[in-house]
């Protein structure tokens, strides 16, 4: 089964951090960080409706002035997700413009931005082209395990990590379980396709009991037909039930005990890791200075948490024209632990 989403590096392993999700069959798109966001066209700037920032870093977060300047005016808004203190940096940013114009528009361009606090409290505000982005404070909410996004096909939930004396956010996309309809099944049972299966499978999303009745009409040679069956009887019989992929982004994090107890936890079992690998073993005590993760920190993170592929990113420019080393290490460290004993 295809996964629902798509996933690239914004600027390769040298650049800006950032990932984007293109969501195939919504039309839309999602970005972990916003630094340097230049390489992306105008249509793909266009689809993001929802940004998750780790942490406010300039190479994490300078390109949200350009995402606004490609959008403002041709599309109707954009949600932020970001750590503490989140929207009133957002807020800073935008006061840094005058608006008198910007009410005009012929679109309201909206700004919603959380800021997650702990894993369990979020914080919420709006700000509005019609109003000239003048911050709107909107109701504190609670959530559970990080969890930021909740949306039909997927999730995505936030892990605060230590780097240096600030939070930096890891972050997990975990699609839904897919649903397919078994199309030989679905001509056993002389059933039609058509837009009553996509209302089955909101149906059994939306946890309706076995005994919900599901109407099922379709026009056939000798005319008009409907029959009625048990929502139970037709998962059983034309329904397919898939695990859904999980991808997981690591940026900008410390390698101390808790740090990395913590983020195994969170990776454990990605089918896809983004994970920055930003010095080499030998300058172990720069990164330790920095708060980052060695390559071989991050190959070992991807191992001991028995992720099913992981790509190492965010490579220090001190190495710049010199990829292998770092490489070589990760997968070393990967590879080199897969035959070690497991706890």
């Amino acid at each position: 089964m295809k996964p629902i989403f798509q996933a690239q590096l914004v600027n390769g392993v040298w650049g800006d951090p950032g990932l984007w999700i293109d969501l195939r069959f919504q039309r839309r798109a999602i970005l972990f960080d916003i630094g340097d966001v230049t390489s992306l066209s105008t249509r793909v700037l266009l689809r993001v409706s929802d940004i998750f920032v780790s942490h406010t870093h300039m190479d994490h977060f300078a390109g949200f002035d350009h995402l606004l300047r490609v959008c403002l005016g041709r599309d109707t808004g954009v949600r932020m997700y970001g750590p503490a203190n989140f929207i009133s940096q957002v807020e800073h940013k935008l006061a840094a413009y005058t608006w008198n114009l910007v009410q005009n528009y012929a679109t309201d361009f909206n700004i919603e931005v959380f800021e997650l606090h702990g894993e369990g409290h979020l914080r919420h505000a709006r700000f509005r082209s019609r109003t000239q982005f003048r911050r709107e404070d909107l109701a504190d909410f609670a959530i559970e395990n990080g969890l930021l996004l909740e949306d039909e096909q997927f999730r995505v939930r936030a892990l605060p990590l230590e780097h240096h004396d600030i939070v930096s956010l890891a972050f997990a996309f975990e699609e839904r379980t897919h649903i397919n309809v078994w199309k030989s099944r679905l001509e056993a049972c002389q059933l039609p396709s058509g837009p009553w299966l996509t209302d089955l499978k909101k149906m059994v999303r939306a946890g309706k009991p076995d005994d919900t009745p599901v109407h099922v009409r379709w026009r056939t040679r000798e005319g008009s037909r409907e029959e009625t069956f048990a929502l139970g009887e037709l998962k059983r019989d034309v329904l397919e039930f898939v695990r859904g992929q999980k991808l997981c982004y690591v940026t900008d994090v410390s390698a101390s005990e808790r740090n990395l107890a913590r983020v195994c936890s969170f990776v454990k079992g990605a089918d896809l890791l983004f994970i920055e690998a930003v010095f080499l073993e030998a300058d172990r005590g720069l990164a330790e200075r920095k708060a980052h993760l060695t390559a071989r920190q991050a190959g070992g993170i991807a191992r001991a948490a028995g992720v099913r592929h992981a790509e190492p990113f965010h490579f220090s420019s001190r190495y710049r024209g010199s990829e292998e080393p770092l490489r070589s290490e990760f997968i070393d460290a990967w590879r080199g632990l897969a035959d070690a004993p497991q706890a």
